[in-house]
């Protein structure tokens, strides 16, 4: 069950900006560039998974080093804190949760 990433990043930024409230136009640029590469690493997972090219911990180690990445982006913003910008995270990977772990058939979020 592929999915993609145009549908991927609309529900995460949705979910994130509920989150970031009126900050979110200070952080939506960020936001928006650092969620497409967080939706483009699961549509990867999923691809990678299906075709028996990385196990499930391999997939873990992926989506975290895009969260990373995500994480240190949003911080560097002036007025974002760490547990502002984790419930963003959180968030945006929760509204695409039931999709995503469909679609690679393990409990990856």
């Amino acid at each position: 069950m592929a999915f993609d990433v145009a549908a991927l990043l609309s529900n995460m930024l949705g979910a994130a900006q509920g989150v970031f409230g009126t900050k979110f136009p200070q952080v939506k640029d960020f936001a928006e560039g650092e969620f497409e590469k967080l939706a483009r690493t699961l549509v990867q997972i999923e691809k990678l998974k299906a075709t028996g090219q990385i196990s499930e911990a391999e997939a873990g180690v992926l989506l975290e080093m895009q969260k990373n990445t995500a994480r240190a982006v949003m911080l560097a913003l002036e007025g974002m804190t760490l547990l502002l910008v984790e419930q963003a995270i959180n968030a945006a990977l929760g509204a695409v949760k039931d999709v995503v772990n469909g679609a690679v058939g393990f409990g990856l979020l």
